[in-house]
């Protein structure tokens, strides 16, 4: 450890006499070359540390490595993954018996750890054999993957993308690809978080049974008239139908509204972590009763309260109102282990989602946490006692090491095993961006109410 920090120590020295350079007395024309030659350096610093990632395991009272490797490094958990993944395609592997195999791309390896790639070529070689159907011979894959890396290490990220698709088209020109190759690109994401005016974007990779479905149902859902907001009804009049003036794609999005709407609640479906499977939204009496500001759900989206109140003409909502001043969550105590519906809902309303510090699993992908002591231990199902985690931070306190209390103030503090300062402790404000502009630490007062 010693020698590894030794060495660092002195990248950090030539790295602050670098900067220290003033670039204005090297000649114009030598300016570029000395941007190309750091260009290389930082390239082969991020395979270095790409190589260490590599190494990575768990030990214990460590979470998930992608998430230990975010907090620590203090980039996203999709950054994360995604060093993770180029870490396993790039570096060299080894058989269960301990016999050394090549990485994965082993040209595009070679060329990344020279200094040559950056991110983004690496990013068009992956889409490359990503996109890439399964009955293309494996000696004609080895060649491409020689090409692209061959090709790679003397042209841009756009040029490469245009010689990556003129390959794909080469290796597979009738465009034949399998139910496998199909079934391998299809997914829903949403593209980052909620715009500043509510809205969401996301990504729809259909396969054509989806498509085929969503067609039918929009033939029928989606037409003027139907499932219109100002007008809703399943048999729009003659008049409704004139007056709809909304666009093809608006239509189609309140169809699928009412779709989803449609199903939440239903008895059929059973339950998500013992409450029905629906929404869960909090907000606060003032809020409400100004008809402004937002809810949150247990998934983490903000609700304007006007939609909050359209949607709560619909049935099958949970609905938990807080003081917006001081409000706390009723107290719920219980004799059992198990935590009831109602101290679920209140949860959700005050913790919004895990409480563990970096944690963005909201509600609904997080389960109840004896806080103070673990109901093993003597501890008691009484709601300030309680809060919740995800599955996997939960872990970290049964087997982990890590330790949680509440505070007077009724939020969660997470402690992390002694001797592992790296391991990130404290209170979560990721589900409270209220509490960014709050100082006010002072506990919620008695006389709060809720509902």
């Amino acid at each position: 450890m010693s020698s590894i920090d030794g060495l660092l120590d002195a990248l950090d020295d030539v790295v602050a006499s670098i900067a220290a350079v003033d670039l204005e007395t090297v000649p114009p024309a030598e300016r570029f070359a000395v941007l190309e030659r750091l260009e290389t350096a930082r390239r082969r610093q991020v395979a270095v540390a790409h190589a260490g990632v590599a190494k990575l395991e768990r030990f214990e009272g460590c979470p998930p490595v992608g998430i230990a490797l975010a907090d620590v490094l203090r980039v996203s958990p999709r950054e994360a993954k995604r060093r993770m993944r180029d870490a396993a395609q790039l570096t060299p592997r080894t058989t269960l018996t301990g016999e050394p195999l090549a990485p994965v791309l082993p040209e595009t390896s070679e060329a990344w750890h020279s200094g040559q790639l950056d991110g983004e070529h690496l990013r068009v070689i992956q889409k490359f054999f990503r996109d890439l159907p399964d009955h293309v011979p494996p000696a004609e894959v080895d060649k491409a993957e020689h090409s692209l890396a061959e090709k790679a290490a003397v042209l841009r990220p756009d040029q490469l993308e245009r010689v990556a698709h003129r390959l794909a088209l080469h290796l597979n020109p009738d465009g034949t690809f399998s139910d496998e190759d199909r079934a391998r690109k299809r997914g829903f994401v949403w593209i980052g978080g909620q715009q500043v005016d509510g809205m969401s974007v996301g990504r729809l990779i259909a396969d054509p049974e989806l498509r085929a479905e969503l067609d039918a149902w929009f033939a029928k859902f989606a037409a003027p008239g139907m499932c219109n907001p100002e007008n809703p009804t399943l048999t729009p009049t003659d008049e409704a139908v004139e007056r709809d003036l909304r666009s093809y794609g608006q239509r189609q999005h309140d169809a699928l509204k009412a779709l989803v709407r449609g199903q939440l609640g239903d008895p059929k479906f059973g339950q998500h972590n013992g409450l029905p499977v629906t929404v869960i939204a909090t907000a606060t009496v003032q809020d409400l009763q100004n008809k402004a500001g937002h809810a949150v759900t247990a998934g983490g989206t903000l609700l304007p309260i006007p939609d909050l109140i359209r949607m709560a003409a619909h049935a099958f909502h949970y609905l938990a109102l807080f003081d917006g001043v001081n409000g706390r969550a009723l107290w719920l105590g219980r004799t059992k282990r198990i935590a009831s519906a109602d101290q679920r809902i209140m949860l959700h309303g005050k913790d919004r989602g895990c409480t563990r510090p970096g944690c963005d699993a909201p509600g609904y992908h997080s389960g109840v946490h004896h806080a103070a002591k673990d109901w093993k231990y003597g501890g008691n199902t009484d709601i300030e006692d309680l809060t919740l985690a995800c599955p996997p931070d939960n872990q970290l306190v049964e087997t982990g090491g890590w330790a949680t209390r509440q505070l007077p103030n009724g939020q969660t503090e997470w402690i992390p095993p002694p001797g592992l300062p790296m391991l990130r402790g404290g209170v979560n404000d990721y589900h409270h961006p209220e509490r960014l502009l709050d100082n006010d630490s002072d506990p919620p007062a008695d006389d709060a109410g809720a509902a």
